[in-house]
């Protein structure tokens, strides 16, 4: 766990339990994944970038690097930039743990 992440983490009063949740989650699903403080904000990495997470006022954005390798039929994604988009989410009742799973793993390939 790298401290700027845990700085991060533990000043953000409002989405602490969100960002934690969503860290463990990460970690849980990815062997080897590693942590980095990136763009003022934590970056998870494999053998390259794959998701971010970033504070907002009302919720927390997870962020994906090369979204094409998600499957989103539901189209939950959103973005307009060429390679990553986003969701966001408002507490940690809306951590939809099965399909973040799929995602996470798909992204750190």
């Amino acid at each position: 766990m790298h401290p700027q992440v845990n700085d991060y983490i533990n000043s953000s009063e409002k989405h602490k339990e969100t960002l934690e949740a969503l860290r463990q989650l990460v970690h849980d699903t990815v062997s080897g994944v590693t942590e980095e403080f990136k763009w003022s904000r934590p970056v998870f990495r494999s053998d390259k970038d794959f998701a971010y997470l970033k504070t907002a006022k009302a919720y927390v954005t997870l962020g994906f690097f090369q979204f094409d390798k998600l499957n989103d039929p539901n189209g939950l994604l959103e973005g307009t930039g060429k390679d990553m988009r986003h969701i966001k989410i408002k507490s940690v009742q809306d951590i939809d743990r099965e399909l973040l799973t799929g995602w996470f793993r798909a992204a750190a390939v």
